[in-house]
């Protein structure tokens, strides 16, 4: 409890009247009879019968409607509902009966009474103001402790004063009881850790809390555990200090500035005390502990299990311990700086902080918190502005000195955010560093901004801004510096009168000689050039001192270490007015990575050149052959009762060449063998190979066997007496006397038959595709044609698409050849004409028309 004093002074001139004062005045005139508080609190109520079967309370029932027709669900609720709201308000009557005897102490104290008189005498005040006793005791606490603890021990009156309870029940300690008796405790602490234990013993174990941290903060972002209750000693000796940089739950809070709060320590992602036991891995509140703007530390509190969304009244409690926990981690303030921005004494740090400002080549300034009346930090007082001092909008110092900050840079509160940043830096201790940040002053409402390297940073309650304004020669040469290292750009310069010749760094790393080491003269250039160049060098250093005209040219570089370099070096005279030679100035620029380069360039240009030669002739020939043995076009195969028409479209592009083919002749039984294949691959190979396989199958053909021996043997053919070729093929045998076809495929696409107006594909029989093994056996399809029947035999290339389905690519084939044609050779035509294929492939159409 705070030490006596006149209680009026609390109390505005022109507020309301105080109570205690008021109970002074008139205790001996008009004494109070008022009965002493009971012991124990009367029981809920009767209601409680109703939760007894067979005794169900009557309830009202609207429009006369029989209470039979109210069902049981709804009377159990309506029950439930009463008694939370009972519950509820008893809670809130045993807080309120707790500030009640507070507030009797507080005027056994003021008045010199004893208990029964103080009961009496609120009593009587609150008759006389017409309110409940309970508020009026809040009131007095309020008036005689007006800190944050007040504010969260009233928290509770939203609840209460909807009744009037004079006579509270006994119950839990009211937040009230439980924060001043955490107060007290905390205060008498010898040390932080007495006050950790008072906190969770008194105020956070009844919210179900079961561990506290106080960690102090240093003055480079780093934490101490300076208290802990509820934790093991192993584990608080492990987090006895925490570095700076270290993300931590209490590092969230400092960097935050604000109360945090996790559901569980997991869920925040950070590290903390006593995450590795799995009782205190529940929910976690860290909140920043300090006064007037700036941080000393941060009170975290741990629970067991998880945590959700605290109501404002307990988040109010723990930010009331909080402030408890500054006060504690404070001892004494090093000096207190008032409304007006003055401190009653310098510490004698900041003395020297003076000292330290005025020894620094940069402009700097020595800031002081400035608080408004309600202690909190309201803006900086510029305490001192070094020699240095260099205004942006071109102010002196003294004009500056001891004004408020934002009144002399109001812009910095705005969009560059620089005031909020020197808040942010007083509030948790950690420097601030930016390069090239812009400064912004006001010169007649005018704008003016400066490009300056920022330094903020905290000395005990003092702050010290320093800006380094970039120099615009400085950062030009700097620029060009890593351009020439960036480019391998050395400079030189040579007067021709002194013999001075003058280097940049460069220089002497691009000739492979120490710093130390003296510049060469240009005469002295052949010398360290390869001999092959001397010729090229006689010329630039003609052209530059006999005819003084700027030169340039390129040689080798042989560097005392053996490395030879190529260099390219340009230079230009200058001259005085009589056009009279003074000095050389110029550059060499190592132009090694460059000349290999060009040097590679152009080796694989040749050897892309023969190369596309080869592909070239290689496509050339294989075409000339292609189309030697199958042309794009012939005529029409006259055969009784048949007409055959063969296409071949080639590829568009020449270096895929494929290895499709087409063959249709008679037989010397009079019968007619069409047949289609596609050889793997592109190119001299692929036609080749379909040469072989062609010519085979026509020297097969003669032994009279049908279609189904003849791909096997022709198998056979391709996968022993080639070099491991494969492709598919369908071969038919039309007898024009019965007209009937025989046909096999062998990993073909299945022919297209169009009879009148409808168009189909034959059945898909069994057949595996040439060459994949040494022996398989073919399926043979019979099917009868009738006059008018057309059939189509094709390759790949005809159907082929990348976005669409092989199925869906035949049904666009069969609509396209359900057309009528006047002629079998322009449905042919049409056919390619039409073709929907997209994969550049060549293509192959054989059809066979019965006449």
């Amino acid at each position: 409890m705070n030490s006596p004093q006149p209680f009026g002074a609390s109390v505005p001139d022109d507020g309301p009247p105080d109570p205690v004062r008021s109970a002074a005045g008139e205790s001996a005139a008009r004494p109070v009879e008022v009965p002493e508080p009971r012991e124990a609190a009367e029981p809920v109520g009767g209601e409680a019968a109703a939760l007894v079967p067979g005794a169900e309370p009557a309830l009202p029932v609207a429009g006369g409607e029989a209470a039979g027709t109210v069902s049981s669900v709804g009377r159990l609720a309506a029950t439930v509902e009463r008694l939370r709201r009972e519950v509820a308000s008893a809670h809130a009557a045993a807080d309120g009966r707790a500030l009640i005897e507070l507030a009797k102490g507080i005027l056994v104290e003021r008045l010199q009474c004893g208990p029964g008189e103080a009961a009496r005498q609120l009593t009587a005040l609150a008759e006389q103001a017409g309110v409940p006793a309970l508020e009026l005791a809040a009131d007095i606490l309020n008036r005689t402790a007006a800190d944050r603890l007040s504010e969260a021990a009233g928290s509770f009156l939203s609840l209460a004063a909807a009744e009037d309870r004079p006579e509270p029940a006994r119950g839990e300690v009211s937040v009230g009881v439980r924060l001043r008796t955490a107060e007290s405790g905390t205060l008498a602490a010898d040390d932080t850790q007495a006050a950790a234990e008072s906190l969770l013993e008194h105020a956070l174990a009844p919210l179900g809390a079961t561990g506290v941290a106080i960690w102090a903060a240093g003055h480079d972002a780093s934490f101490t555990l300076a208290g802990h209750a509820g934790f093991p000693v192993e584990e608080a000796r492990r987090w006895r200090y925490v570095p700076p940089g270290v993300a931590t739950v209490a590092q969230a809070a400092m960097t935050e500035r604000r109360t945090v709060w996790f559901e569980t320590l997991s869920a925040g992602s950070l590290p903390s005390i006593g995450g590795r036991d799995e009782s205190s891995r529940g929910g976690r509140a860290a909140v920043p502990a300090g006064t007037g703007g700036r941080i000393v530390g941060v009170l975290e509190i741990c629970w067991p299990h998880r945590l959700d969304p605290q109501p404002p009244a307990i988040q109010r409690q723990v930010e009331a311990l909080a402030e408890l926990c500054a006060h504690t981690l404070e001892n004494r303030p090093r000096y207190t700086a008032g409304p007006s921005g003055t401190s009653s004494a310098l510490d004698q740090d900041v003395a020297e902080l003076v000292d330290v400002v005025d020894s620094l080549y940069d402009p700097a300034l020595l800031l002081l918190p400035h608080l408004d009346a309600e202690g909190r930090l309201a803006d900086f007082r510029i305490h001192h502005a070094n020699r240095r001092f260099l205004d942006p909008a071109g102010r002196p110092r003294s004009a500056v000195s001891g004004a408020l900050f934002l009144e002399a840079y109001p812009v910095s509160a705005g969009r560059s955010e620089l005031f909020d940043t020197i808040a942010r830096v007083y509030a948790t201790g950690e420097p601030f560093r930016a390069e090239r940040m812009t400064l912004t002053a006001l010169v007649d409402q005018v704008p003016l901004e400066a490009v300056a390297d920022l330094s903020v940073s905290r000395y005990g309650g003092a702050l010290l801004f320093i800006w380094r304004t970039e120099d615009e020669a400085a950062r030009l040469a700097s620029l060009l510096q890593h351009a020439q290292r960036l480019g391998r750009i050395g400079g030189f310069e040579e007067n021709v009168l002194t013999g001075d010749i003058t280097w940049n760094q460069q220089m002497h790393h691009l000739h492979g000689l120490p710093l130390t080491a003296p510049p060469i003269p240009l005469e002295q250039l052949p010398a360290y050039a390869h001999p092959d160049d001397a010729v090229a060098i006689g010329r630039f250093l003609r052209a530059l001192l006999r005819h003084r005209r700027p030169a340039s040219t390129a040689f080798r570089l042989q560097r005392p270490d053996g490395v030879t370099r190529h260099v390219r070096v340009i230079a230009e005279p200058v001259l005085d007015a009589d056009a009279r030679l003074l000095m050389i100035r110029g550059a060499y620029q190592d132009i090694s990575a460059q000349h290999w380069t060009e040097v590679a360039l152009a080796a694989t240009r040749d050897q892309l050149a023969h190369t596309e030669q080869e592909s070239a002739e290689r496509n050339r020939l294989a075409l000339q052959l292609q189309h030697a043995i199958m042309p794009p076009a012939r005529g029409p195969l006259d055969a009784p009762g048949l007409r055959v028409g063969v296409r071949y479209r080639p590829a568009e592009t020449e270096h895929l060449v494929g290895g499709d083919w087409y063959d249709a002749f008679v037989l010397p039984s009079k019968q007619v063998l069409v047949c289609v294949g596609d050889v793997a691959g592109h190119g001299i190979k692929a036609a080749t190979s379909m040469i072989v396989l062609r010519n085979a199958l026509r020297g097969l053909a003669v032994t009279g066997a049908g279609p189904a021996q003849l791909l096997t043997w022709l198998n056979i053919v391709a996968h022993h007496l080639t070099d491991q070729v494969t492709a598919t093929a369908v071969c038919g045998l039309f007898d024009p006397g019965t007209r009937v076809l025989r046909w096999a495929r062998a990993g073909h696409l299945p022919p297209v038959l169009v009879t009148g107006e409808e168009t189909t594909t034959l059945p898909v029989i069994q057949g595996m595709l040439l060459g994949a093994v040494a022996h398989t056996e073919y399926e043979e399809g019979v099917v009868r044609l009738d006059p008018g029947d057309t059939l189509l035999m094709y390759t790949d290339g005809l159907v082929e698409r990348k976005d669409a389905s092989l199925q869906e690519s035949l049904e666009l084939l069969m609509g396209t050849a359900r057309q009528s044609a006047p002629s079998l050779e322009q449905r042919l035509d049409r056919l390619l004409t039409h073709s929907a294929a997209d994969t550049d492939d060549d293509t192959c159409v054989v059809g066979i028309q019965v006449e």
